[in-house]
């Protein structure tokens, strides 16, 4: 027998678990909910009287999904009952918009100094208990094609090889690439080690016609630059 569920009438505990937006997102991605369902993600509770997928219905039978950046805090909060859910859809509404605008940039950084560098990777690498070395693919213009992890290495010591650093660049069509790894001990200090790897890289990055610009340590606080130490 088949049973049909009116999910936006029912108290949110009374849905089956199947059904339920989380659940959902877990078992089958978020490509698979509908935007009320979606936007009760955001919300997560409903108030008293109705449950959280009845205020998102309520907030979409007012205004459609691009219409929410335009609505005044004080409005969000008649329609939704509380102050608190009208901050996390102004908040959505402002992410979505930023979102837009990096997407018609094209989502691309441009790398200007190590500084840049340092502050693009500081976070993702500065707790890493393994070196991890990095190749950062530019285009012409300096913009970040792709970040390519090339190897990650013991400790103290992160291998590589000119094939394997310049392979995806040759792939990319790199006009240049920027060298970037860590040193878990914290201190950005380049060793004997790198600054051999970095001259033996340069040097077949001018066979290849694929400059590299740069090496840059991380560290915990600071970092290292090829370039400025010179």
């Amino acid at each position: 027998m088949n049973v049909y569920y009116d999910i936006v009438t029912m108290r949110m505990k009374d849905i089956p678990w199947f059904n339920r937006p989380w659940t959902k997102l877990k078992r089958k991605g978020p490509a698979a909910l509908d935007d009320a369902e979606l936007l009760a993600m955001i919300m997560m509770r409903g108030n008293e009287k109705e449950n959280v997928l009845e205020l998102s219905n309520k907030l979409l039978s007012k205004h459609n999904l691009h219409y929410l950046s335009s609505c005044s805090l004080k409005e969000l909060t008649v329609i939704l009952g509380d102050e608190i859910k009208a901050y996390q859809i102004q908040g959505l509404a402002e992410l979505c918009k930023r979102y837009a605008m990096l997407k018609k940039r094209g989502f691309q950084t441009t790398l200007e100094t190590a500084q840049d560098v340092y502050h693009h990777f500081h976070e993702e690498l500065k707790d890493k208990k393994k070196e991890h070395l990095y190749a950062i693919l530019l285009n012409s213009k300096n913009k970040i094609i792709k970040k390519d992890l090339v190897s990650v290495g013991t400790l103290n010591q992160s291998f590589s090889h000119p094939r394997e650093v310049f392979k995806t660049a040759i792939k990319e069509s790199a006009n240049a690439l920027i060298l970037v790894h860590n040193h878990p001990s914290g201190d950005p200090k380049a060793s004997k080690e790198d600054v051999a790897m970095t001259k033996k890289l340069i040097r077949a990055g001018n066979l290849l016609g694929i400059k590299v610009l740069d090496h840059v340590i991380i560290g915990q606080q600071s970092y290292w630059s090829w370039m400025e130490s010179r």
